[in-house]
């Protein structure tokens, strides 16, 4: 763990920078924002229009003059000043003060195992803008692994996938660390633009996928096993022509075209299998895998997974919020270490 439970618990507030959504957890409150990040801005006069959801409707959809910008890439911090704009509007004036009241603010924020020390400065700028006198980093591993239940402080091991929009980081965790980890460039994005690809390369088919996402749409049920429909009805607009148009696919080929990306995914895991010591991966036999993130929730990836590794895949509750849950939870002090007692007293 990057940082100890104990400057944990002195924490006011933890903050989880996601590609696709930013979430805010305040220390008695609990999961006080949870938005998309992105915000809308005026070109001309730099005046913030939108944040959140109303700034991702506005997305493929506002004149030459206003622009929606993504200040997070990668879960790390790319623009600080928009970073810092967006998380003031989502925090709102009344919980700003909150914690405005609170001596030597203190904040924690998730970040990637292996990011690099100018991502991890980012981070911590962007909360200092915020009024923080210290910024706790917490690995995004460890915090999901605790958001979820994991027993991350005890000496066995467990397996957490977190699958993000931009990219999948998958590690063992053992005693309160990580054994071995990587990150895997394949996420939910990857995934729908292999989607949108293939109606476009197949159907000539534009996909509106600023406002409905691809996979609700081309899989329904269970899209990523052979038991779900045969065929879906997908609406978009005709590359050629322009005009509105509805195909009917075959989820088979959907299947097909999902699984290429997926297979970078399936790679990680076996490496991270590979330099892992053999008395945990005895235990992931039995324990098996935890996904968490919000693209954990393809319909079907569990099963995929389970069947290349061999090894039971679980999904977590509330996958998408497992990070900053777990965040919170350190704070308020429900994980303890555990302590030896060599003396037997």
């Amino acid at each position: 763990m990057t940082v100890s439970l104990e400057q944990l618990y002195r924490c006011h507030f933890a903050v989880d920078l996601g590609a696709a959504r930013t979430r805010v957890y305040v220390k008695g409150l609990g999961l006080a924002v949870d938005e998309p990040s992105a915000a809308a801005v005026n070109t001309r006069t730099g005046a913030l229009i939108a944040v959140g959801e109303l700034a991702e409707k506005m997305t493929g959809r506002t004149p030459e003059h206003i622009r929606v910008v993504r200040p997070i890439c990668g879960g790390s911090v790319v623009d600080i000043e928009m970073a810092q704009r967006m998380l003031r509007h989502l925090l709102g004036d009344k919980l700003r003060r909150t914690l405005r009241r609170k001596p030597r603010l203190r904040a924690a924020i998730c970040t990637p195992h292996d990011a690099d020390p100018l991502a991890r400065r980012a981070a911590v700028e962007t909360l200092v803008g915020l009024g923080a006198r210290r910024v706790e980093m917490v690995d995004t591993l460890i915090a999901a692994a605790v958001g979820c239940g994991l027993p991350v402080e005890q000496p066995e091991a467990t397996m957490v996938i977190v699958c993000g929009t931009a990219s999948t980081q998958i590690a063992v965790l053992s005693l309160g660390a990580i054994v071995t980890s990587v990150r895997v460039p394949v996420g939910g994005e990857a995934v729908d633009n292999a989607v949108v690809q293939h109606l476009r390369q197949q159907h000539a088919l534009l996909l509106p996928s600023q406002t409905v996402r691809p996979l609700q749409l081309a899989l329904r049920g269970n899209g990523l096993t052979p038991h779900g429909p045969e065929r879906t009805e997908i609406h978009g607009r005709d590359v050629t022509t322009g005009l509105a148009r509805s195909v009917e696919v075959e989820t088979a080929a959907v299947r097909n075209a999902i699984h290429t990306p997926l297979t970078g995914l399936l790679d990680g895991i076996s490496k991270v299998l590979r330099d892992c010591p053999p008395d945990l991966v005895a235990d992931l036999a039995e324990r098996g895998i935890m996904m968490v993130g919000g693209s954990a929730r393809l319909p079907g990836l569990d099963t995929m997974l389970s069947e290349a590794t061999g090894m039971p895949v679980h999904t977590a509750e509330r996958p998408d919020v497992c990070a900053v849950q777990g965040l919170g939870a350190m704070m308020e002090g429900k994980i303890q270490p555990m302590v030896l007692d060599p003396t037997g007293s």
